[in-house]
């Protein structure tokens, strides 16, 4: 087993970063009039799939990893819902979604692993779920 010396050695880190790059790249092709809208706004969300990962990483604290973590989860649902939308709206091609999206699941994958981990190793650490509130209370 290979011993982890930081947030680059992980093989998660590592794919939402090739992640980050595709969705770069294929975004490039999206209109001009997006470079502002869907463009920034998909790239953002896939660099902080990584950020996330690696910021957890670095902080003090079990739980504190977990939370990132579960930030980096939610930028990769964003990042999923965008590729849709980019195809939906003729800016990425089916094929290319074909592509990405399985890239996207396998990062997702990998993060529900470490997650898993993370909280088997010691289930205190596991962040509390907000309590749903009703519109109606105080």
């Amino acid at each position: 087993m290979v011993a982890i010396a930081d947030y680059s050695d992980l093989k998660v880190w590592q794919e939402a970063l090739a992640l980050a790059e595709s969705i770069c790249a294929k975004s490039q092709a999206f209109p001009a009039d997006e470079r502002f809208g869907l463009t920034s706004q998909s790239r953002r969300a896939a660099v902080s799939v990584s950020s996330c990962i690696a910021e957890g990483n670095a902080r003090n604290s079990t739980r504190d990893y977990l939370r990132f973590l579960y930030m980096a989860s939610g930028s990769l649902a964003e990042v999923e819902t965008q590729l849709i939308l980019a195809n939906r709206l003729g800016y990425l091609p089916e094929a290319e979604m074909n592509v990405l999206l399985p890239q996207s699941r396998g990062v997702q994958k990998l993060l529900q692993a470490l997650k898993r981990a993370l909280t088997e190793k010691n289930p205190a650490t596991v962040p509390p779920l907000p309590v749903p509130r009703s519109r109606f209370s105080d």
